[in-house]
């Protein structure tokens, strides 16, 4: 067995259990997630809060009586869908804030965010959907989500501010591609295209554990977990249908973890600056599956006083082993 694990990145559908995950390993005492999974206490990164907000902005963009900025409506895809690759560059930003222990002091944490979401879609050759606005327009947007792009940014200082000595960084995202779609899948769509946006600090320091359910079934857990105007909750929002079966109708985990040539990792080839030329680096990312085709996460979202020592047991145990695969020596 291996040290702590410095960065986990929690991967799967949505509704699959990766926020229920993080609330159970959250619930228990140190030194259990430190003997029983190798992880110390979570610092948690999401790249949802920045999807929540993108829909924010359209939101009032539309009740000021302009086009949408980033989707093609409230309840439909991206515009383009090399904003999924955006969503890493953002998280890029905010693993390397929280590994620096940055606070970063703004007069506006709107108009901040709007300047991150500009800079990374400049640095993919996209549009730069704020900067492109009226003036007027932009600071009417900034004073309607203020309050929530303020408290969002002081979740993340007060994180920050914890450091990072002794604890396990998770990262949690969902990846997808088109129902029935072949593999490999074309970017920007699925894990492959993530993988190759991720910074190369993550890369090497990152150990992956997919939460593994199948379309169907996230589709459902989808809809069950959907809760009247909770669409700015990690626990409780409901992605829309055709976002499922457009974005999410597949992925392609499974599959690139067969086609690593070290088992038990997933391999990225990345072409990375090298002095005045480029080369290519292979990351092998330690790589394990929690089995959650039979749920034992959905009891997590209840309050922990109502929580079942069965349903208790099964996710402990399941967890149990997935990290042990995780952490066992590599050939």
């Amino acid at each position: 067995m291996t040290g702590l694990i410095d960065t986990l990145l929690l991967f799967s559908l949505p509704a699959s259990g990766k926020s229920e995950m993080r609330r159970y390993l959250g619930s228990l005492p140190p030194e259990q997630c430190r003997e029983a999974f190798g992880i110390g206490p979570t610092l948690q990164l999401d790249d949802y809060p920045y999807v929540h907000l993108m829909h924010r902005v359209d939101d009032e963009l539309k009740a000021l009586g302009y086009p949408y900025a980033y989707f093609q409506g409230p309840t439909r895809p991206f515009k383009d869908n090399w904003t999924w690759a955006v969503l890493i560059e953002l998280l890029n930003e905010d693993y390397a804030d929280l590994r620096a222990g940055r606070q970063v002091e703004t007069k506006s944490a709107a108009r901040r965010l709007f300047r991150r979401l500009d800079a990374a879609h400049a640095k993919l050759h996209m549009d730069e959907k704020m900067a492109e606005l009226p003036k007027a327009v932009r600071r009417k947007v900034a004073e309607a989500l203020e309050a929530e792009c303020r408290a969002e940014l002081d979740t993340l200082n007060r994180q920050n501010a914890l450091g990072t000595e002794g604890r396990t960084i998770v990262i949690e995202a969902a990846r997808g591609g088109p129902n029935g779609a072949a593999f490999p899948l074309t970017p920007p769509h699925g894990y492959e295209t993530a993988f190759q946006h991720l910074s190369t600090e993550i890369l090497e320091r990152g150990s992956l554990l997919y939460i593994w359910v199948d379309p169907a079934e996230s589709r459902r857990k989808n809809l069950e977990r959907g809760r009247p105007d909770a669409q700015g909750s990690i626990l409780h929002h409901c992605v829309p249908q055709e976002v499922m079966l457009g974005q999410y109708g597949c992925d392609d985990f499974a599959w690139l973890l067969e086609q690593s040539d070290r088992p038990g990792t997933l391999r990225v080839d990345r072409l990375v600056a090298d002095g005045d030329r480029f080369a290519t680096r292979t990351y092998h990312l330690p790589a394990a599956r929690f089995d959650n085709r039979e749920d034992k996460t959905t009891f997590v979202r209840e309050p922990m006083e109502a929580w079942k020592p069965e349903d208790v047991a099964r996710i402990q145990a399941e967890l149990e082993r997935a990290f042990r695969q995780m952490r066992a020596p590599r050939g």
